[in-house]
């Protein structure tokens, strides 16, 4: 069975509050409250993004585990507006009970996130697609890196491309976790505890982005397809 610590719900306010935030103008319509598409999403192909990733430039100060029993192999690496690392997918169900994140599906499950929606509720990691960043510690602050609560991710595996939000906070020493609903758009089994995948998940985080209503999952879309196409440019 795979590991899978429990996450922080704790957050401080200056990752909320960082500067430069790009907004996405959508509404939180009906669109935001369905499950995602199947990935691809956007216009830009998961090989263009992952040409521009295949080597590292190092920012964390250590390496991270994947999972409790792993060594610490997944460095956080820096490229022009974006960090990236190259991880594992283990399936986060925190946030609002569902039919398949409750305490009964998931033995980890928790009814908070970090970060919340527009009306102040936690995330629902069923039809929300959202990564898991670890918590700021001595390897590496993600705030101080650009990243927020409700920025946008580009995360590819099997070369599909699904767009999610960070929307939680985790362990310290571990990395690569993302929702039930990134998971199932990327063609990932996301049950809790037997779900995921071992290997070859890459996470493109662009800096000082953010969703607005975090919870809309259309306009995460709208934001990424914009916000990759800069990083095709960019490196």
């Amino acid at each position: 069975m795979r590991l899978r610590t429990l996450t922080l719900a704790a957050v401080s306010g200056a990752a909320l509050l960082a500067a430069g935030v790009l907004p996405a103008h959508a509404s939180a319509g009906a669109a935001a409250r369905t499950a995602p598409a199947s990935a691809q999403e956007g216009s830009v192909s998961a090989a263009d993004l992952l040409a521009k990733v295949k080597s590292c430039s190092q920012i964390s100060n250590g390496k991270y585990k994947t999972d409790d029993e792993t060594s610490a192999t997944v460095p956080v690496c820096g490229k022009n507006g974006a960090v990236f690392w190259k991880a594992d997918m283990d399936i986060d169900c925190d946030g609002q009970r569902t039919t398949n994140c409750n305490e009964n599906r998931d033995p980890w499950y928790q009814d908070d996130t970090a970060f919340h929606q527009s009306d102040g509720k936690p995330l629902k990691a069923e039809s929300l697609p959202y990564i898991v960043v670890p918590s700021s510690s001595s390897i590496w602050n993600y705030s101080s890196a650009g990243i927020k609560g409700g920025g946008v991710v580009a995360v590819i595996y099997n070369n599909k491309v699904e767009y999610a939000v960070v929307g939680d906070t985790g362990p310290t020493k571990i990395i690569g976790e993302a929702s039930y609903a990134t998971a199932k758009a990327l063609g990932i089994d996301p049950d809790p505890k037997t779900g995921g995948a071992d290997s070859g998940v890459t996470y493109i985080l662009f800096k000082n982005s953010k969703v607005s209503p975090i919870e809309s999952h259309s306009a995460a879309v709208s934001l990424g397809d914009q916000l990759a196409k800069q990083f095709l440019a960019n490196n």
